[in-house]
This record gives structure tokens, C-alpha cells and sequence, in this order.
């Protein structure tokens, strides 16, 4: 058995931060547990929408075997109330963190792994991400190409693990999102901005495998930001690893308050 479904879902509803496009100095009214000034914790309403997707996420089938989450601790938080009831593990991958437009400054990374394990302690130590982004941000291209990196990296891994996972959940950002959709399913619009992907606060999408396919590609560690990295042919319908079919686009029928933050 390999790899059959995927779940993506967006972090749920969080606070503020802001940036000076000069300087390049982040700021936030409400400052993150891990005191990273961009590294937004949840609202109280976020909190909530939390607690909605995780009775939704214990009722899904098939049931989530692995799960991947961005570091950056909105995502993390969003998972927790999922996590503390079935005690999983989190798989930390930067390849699907947040998404930054290119800038003249260094924009923030996430907290180190051990910071992270402290605040959720079933954070894993031993996994190692795929790649990390860059620090200056990215173009649209560059969103694709690490996150297909990322997206590959998983997916073979997970089609060579023992334990054979069937289902696993992602947990990411906006832009992030919409780019592992287009990724999965091989169809890129022809203008970056068209909306296909509903990337709603806690919405949840579900990606299922059209054929086992590899992608012909060994990873030997995680790839730094300025290192060169394989292309994936995932474009014209083709999709990561064999192609996936969207069947679930920004579902929110769980969420009390529906859909939110279509970004």
C-alpha cells in the first residue's frame, strides 16, 4: 500500500503583526510564545475554529495516519487540540511554512526544533525537513518549486515507510496552500492570482492519488535556502508523484462560523 490521500488544511484565525517596509522590523500587539514578532499565536476565535476541526479531523476516513505542519507556531496551535487528544506526532516541515513576497530584508524563520518541542511536546526531534526557504522571500516560481520539493520528499518518503501510511494531514498557509494545490493536481492557471483553491481560515481540502508514480529523485538531507534543488515536471495535469484529484476544495461546513479569510 502506498500513500492514497491528503489532507491540507490553513491555519486557523489569527492575530497581527506588522512590518516596516523599510527597515524591515516586524512588530506585533500581541507577541507569539515563541517571541519570534511574526510568529502569530491564534485568536480567541482561532482557539475556537481549533477545537471545531478537531472533532472534524477524528471523524475523517480515511483516518489521518502522519501529519506534516509548517513550524510557524499558528499552524502548530491550530493542531494542538487534534493533537492532545490522540497524542501524534508533528512532523515540522519548512518546505510548507509561510510564504514571503522578495524583499530587501531578511524576513523571520520559525523557532529552533527544541523551542517548539517545548511548547508542544510531541513535535518531532528526529524528522528532517526538505528544505528551507529563503530568508530575503520568493517569487511565485520559488513558492512552487520548494514547495513541490517538499511535497515530492514527503511523498516518496511516505511511499517507502514501513509503517505504510494510507492518509496525512498538512497544515500550512494561505499561499502555501494554493501552490501544493496546483502542485498535486499538475493545473496551474494562467494568471497566479485566479482563484482556485480555497484557502479559508481552518477550511480543509482533500487531495486523493489518481497512480503511484516516483519522482525519480534521492534526497540525501534537508536543502539550504541557496542550494540548487531538482525540477518537478508537475505542470499541464501531471501533478506530484503520480497527480492527485481535488474532491474537497476549503470545506468549512464544520466551523460554526463558516467560511472566513479567503485571503
Amino acid at each position: 500500500m502506498v500513500l492514497e490521500v491528503i489532507y491540507v488544511v490553513r491555519h486557523a484565525f489569527r492575530t497581527n503583526w506588522a512590518v516596516d517596509p523599510e527597515t524591515g522590523v516586524y512588530t506585533a500587539s500581541i507577541l507569539s510564545p515563541t517571541n519570534i514578532p511574526s510568529d502569530a499565536p491564534l485568536t480567541s476565535y482561532g482557539v475556537e475554529q481549533s477545537k471545531q476541526l478537531a472533532d472534524h479531523l477524528a471523524r475523517l476516513q480515511p483516518p489521518i495516519d502522519r501529519i506534516y505542519s509548517s513550524p510557524f507556531y499558528r499552524c502548530l496551535q491550530t493542531l494542538e487540540p487534534y493533537i492532545k487528544e490522540n497524542g501524534m506526532e508533528i512532523r515540522g516541515e519548512t518546505g510548507i511554512g509561510e510564504w514571503y513576497g522578495a524583499a530587501l530584508f531578511d524576513h523571520p524563520s520559525p523557532a529552533s526544533t527544541s523551542a517548539l518541542r517545548q511548547l508542544f511536546p510531541t513535535y518531532s526531534e528526529s524528522y528532517i525537513p526538505a528544505i528551507i526557504p529563503s530568508p530575503s522571500g520568493e517569487s511565485i516560481e520559488q513558492l512552487y518549486d520548494r514547495t513541490a520539493y517538499a511535497l515530492a520528499h514527503m511523498i516518496a518518503q511516505l511511499d517507502a515507510e514501513e509503517g505504510q501510511p494510507k492518509a496525512i494531514l498538512l497544515c500550512t498557509h494561505a499561499a502555501t496552500l494554493v501552490a501544493a494545490g496546483r502542485i498535486l493536481t499538475g493545473h496551474l492557471p494562467e494568471h497566479a492570482e485566479e482563484e482556485d483553491f480555497k484557502p479559508f481560515t481552518c477550511s480543509l481540502s482533500k487531495f486523493t492519488r489518481r497512480r503511484e508514480s516516483s519522482d525519480n529523485i534521492e534526497f540525501t538531507g534537508t536543502v539550504g535556502p541557496d542550494e540548487e534543488r531538482p525540477k518537478f515536471d508537475w505542470r499541464k495535469g501531471r501533478g506530484i508523484g503520480g497527480g492527485w484529484d481535488c474532491v474537497m476544495n476549503g470545506d468549512c461546513s464544520f466551523l460554526k462560523g463558516g467560511a472566513q479569510r479567503g485571503w
